[in-house]
This record gives C-alpha cells, structure tokens and sequence, in this order.
C-alpha cells in the first residue's frame, strides 16, 4: 500500500471521529449492539490501534526474522556498532514492505475498501480483510507451533488450516519465525568462527599475547565479508526465503 493512500486513510479515520456542530457521523459499520459508537471513543479506539501497530509491524511481519538474522551478523563479524541499529532497522523496514506491499494491497481491497463504501460493516471488513493476512501467516508458522497453541488456549482443532484462528496462528508465527531466525543467524556465525578459532591458534602458537585475537581476526572476517559479497547474499536468501 502506498503511503499517500496510508496517510489518507488516517486523515479520514480522524475527520470522521472530530464532532462537528451537529453530533458526529460516527465510523461507517463501526457499532456496538446496534448503536453507533461516539466520537470520543473512536478517538479512543485509533489511538489504541495507533499504539499497538508498532508491535504488530515487528511482530506479524517478515521484519521479526530479517531484524534478528541482521543482528546476528553484525555480531558475527565482531563490527561491534557497526552498522548502527538505526540502519539495521531501516533495512529491516524497507525489506519489510517490499516482502508485504502485495498482501497490505489484498487487506485494502478486501477489507478496507468495501467498509469505506459502505458495502460491509466493521465485523465483516476485518473478517475478510484478515484472510489475506491469515494466508500469508500460515505458510511460516509450523504446525508443532500451531498445536502447542490450540492446546494452551484449549481450542478444539479447525476442520481446515484456513479457519484458524488469528490468536492461534500470530503466536505461532512469532514462535516459528523466531526459530528460523536463530537457525540462519547459527548459519551465518560458522564461518567467521572458524577465523576466529584459527586466528586464536595461530596468535598463542607464535606467542603473541599482545593483541587480543578478536582484533586481528576482525579485518579478515571483514575481508571475506566483503568479498563473496556477504550483504547481497544475505538478503537475497532472506528475500527468496520470505517472498
């Protein structure tokens, strides 16, 4: 989704939660038992949206793995700060929405868009609005995952993969992709403890207690990383694997 569209979306939420002379319309389909909600708590209910999405972007999304495997690998080489967090999560970032532009679009078109122009309710809207994003959860979160779940909110089983609950599956997916995570971050650590280890061996053989081996084997880390074009290789496996 672009972010003109974005930013327009919040503008019309809020022009349509502030009263104006007469009592507000309140939020097309946005009721409780059959009463429309006041503008006061729809004011409310979007700062709490507003409050929550930062955990849900980091939490629901592709950025959970790339921002962990980033940071193993800075670990890895020994940079110490370098690259700063800030660039890590912007890398982090704009992956993100490149990897979820297309099912952000889907949860527009299915579920924003039809509440906008009146064709469906709130309820509906969210219900069609997070099949797009249910799809996308399921084809990460591991089934172990997915029964250790059902199991600790005592749901009985869905007939299907795709009647899943989100209160199911977002734990599942953060679990699974935590996993993952860790696994290409283990990976990613090998090869640049295998210098480490022979960088270590060589400085003690030779009795050169001076330095410590972290700092001589660190350019050589940086060398290889450099030259098999470690950053195209990352991201390019961390892309192919999410896309």
């Amino acid at each position: 989704m672009r972010p003109a569209r974005c930013l327009g979306i919040l503008l019309l939420l809020f022009a349509r939660t502030v009263p104006a002379a007469s009592p507000a319309a309140p939020f097309p389909g946005l009721t409780t038992n059959g009463t429309s909600v006041s503008a006061p708590m729809q004011i409310v209910i979007l700062l709490t949206v507003l409050t929550v999405l930062p955990a849900a972007i980091m939490s629901i999304t592709p950025f959970l793995r790339i921002a962990i495997v980033l940071h193993f690998l800075r670990q890895a080489l020994g940079t110490q700060a370098t690259p700063s967090n800030q660039v890590l999560i912007g890398l982090s970032m704009f992956l993100t929405v490149l990897i979820m532009q297309p099912v952000a679009t889907e949860i527009y078109q299915k579920g924003w868009q039809p509440v906008e122009q009146g064709h469906m309710n709130m309820q509906q809207g969210f219900d069609e609005g997070s099949k797009p994003l249910r799809t996308f959860l399921m084809k990460f979160a591991r089934e172990k995952d997915v029964r250790l779940f059902l199991e600790i909110s005592k749901t009985p089983a869905p007939r299907s993969p795709a009647d899943l609950d989100l209160k199911v599956l977002v734990p599942a997916y953060i679990i699974s992709e935590l996993k993952a995570a860790f696994q290409i971050g283990a990976v990613l650590f090998l090869p640049f403890l295998i210098i480490d280890i022979v960088v270590a061996s060589v400085t003690l053989s030779i009795g050169m207690v001076q330095l410590p081996p972290v700092m001589i084997s660190a350019p050589f880390k940086i060398l290889l990383f450099v030259l098999v074009d470690g950053w195209s290789l990352v991201v390019g496996s961390l892309m192919k694997s999410l896309a």
